[in-house]
């Protein structure tokens, strides 16, 4: 017991010497030894190197993760070192609801069916996602993380080390000035009672003269300061290296970059080849990309990724009269050969991308062509006549650009 409370007054006693010499260099009061300039800047990248780390893993975070809550649930079942449950993307939960929905509107119809396509690539689309979340973490979260919990947990702890072999120093450096002013002082003055406020208590013998006693206090101090300067030095070159280990750490970070932006590169790519065979089945099956928002339109509701949609006005096909040899709907099919096209309402239109025909009544189209086209009665507003020389047949709207 007598031995833990001796230690424990030496301990208060290195804290206070400690607390006074910080306070009187933050009021000028007290010298402070200076490190090198390579030392200092090897401080200043490892400072500016945490804390852009810091600032990278957490937008990368909110880049893999969006929603802050599923963050802070992730985090807590880090830190309980417990297994993060498995969750469902986004794109995984919209195709279970396009899913549900074709099922109860009908998977036959138009809409179902192009529900169930639309179903089936998003689908597509959360896995990959889920690929890249999962591929990101482990080579690109989880080296900056360790840097992050590890080697600068380390290089905190020599610093605030450092800095209190420094604090000693500096505090042995100002016992011995002061000692060495007060054996001058006594030196001059004779045999002086040595001015105990000024310098440490000490177990003097009393009997003693004033000279002696001072020569005592300055050998003491010098030993102190050569121990003091001795565990400064150790402890400075052993953060020395550790500050110069920062190097390793840019070159492990810039491997883990590449890596991250080879699994990006890889994720995107997957999402464009499913979007893009998407849009063929939507294209084959139905005669469209997407379905026109109006009659008229002039612009693709979504073009292919390989052409840009052209800057045009919008524009509404006029309704011809009746032709005499059109049946009325439902009641027979459209004999396109025997439909003359009217004598007004008909408009040039530009082929905006290549269509094939799904049947007869269909007509192929090529890219930048230029065709006549116009509306009949009953028609489907996303459908038009479409004629080019002595070929007649329906077009998609949304493959077209209306010509003035």
């Amino acid at each position: 017991m007598d031995f833990n409370m001796k230690k424990l007054a030496s301990d208060a006693g290195i804290f206070f010497t400690r607390a006074v010499q910080f306070t009187e260099e933050k009021f000028g009061q007290a010298e402070k030894t200076e490190l090198d300039a390579h030392f200092e800047n090897l401080l200043a990248r490892a400072d500016s190197t945490k804390n852009w780390t810091e600032k990278i893993l957490r937008q990368t975070e909110v880049l893999l993760q969006p929603n802050p809550s599923a963050r802070v649930e992730e985090f807590l079942y880090e830190k309980l070192d417990r297994k993060v449950p498995s969750r469902v993307t986004n794109g995984e939960l919209l195709a279970q609801y396009m899913a549900e929905a074709a099922s109860e509107l009908g998977p036959t119809t138009p809409y179902g069916k192009t529900l169930l396509k639309v179903a089936e690539a998003e689908k597509q689309l959360g896995a990959a996602e889920r690929d890249f979340i999962h591929t990101a973490s482990i080579s690109f979260l989880t080296p900056l993380r360790n840097f992050l919990e590890g080697d600068w947990k380390t290089i905190s702890k020599e610093r605030r080390l450092l800095q209190n072999r420094r604090l000693d120093l500096d505090a042995c450096k100002a016992r011995l000035k002061k000692a060495k002013a007060a054996e001058a002082k006594a030196t001059c003055e004779g045999d002086t009672v040595p001015d105990f406020q000024e310098t440490r208590p000490r177990n003097y013998i009393l009997s003693a003269s004033a000279s002696a006693l001072w020569n005592d206090e300055v050998d003491k101090a010098e030993q102190e300061l050569r121990v003091a300067q001795t565990e400064f030095d150790r402890q400075a070159e052993v953060t020395r290296l550790l500050l110069e280990g920062i190097s390793s750490t840019h070159v492990n970070h810039l491997r883990c970059l590449h890596e991250f932006v080879k699994s990006q590169t890889t994720y995107y790519a997957q999402c464009y080849r499913h979007m893009l065979d998407l849009q063929k089945q939507l294209g084959s099956s139905q005669g469209a990309i997407f379905p026109g928002t109006f009659v008229g339109t002039t612009e693709p509701a979504s073009p292919p990724l390989s052409s840009t949609s052209p800057t045009t006005a919008a524009a509404t096909m006029p309704v011809v009269p009746s032709v005499a040899s059109l049946a009325p709907p439902g009641e027979a099919s459209l004999c396109l050969e025997e439909v003359a096209p009217p004598a007004s309402g008909t408009r040039k239109a530009r082929v905006l991308y290549d269509y094939e025909a799904a049947d007869s009544s269909e007509l192929a189209l090529l890219a930048d062509e230029l065709i006549t086209v116009y509306s009949l009665p009953g028609m489907d507003p996303d459908w038009l006549i479409g004629e080019r020389g002595n070929k007649k047949g329906k077009v998609p709207v949304t493959y077209l650009e209306l010509l003035s």
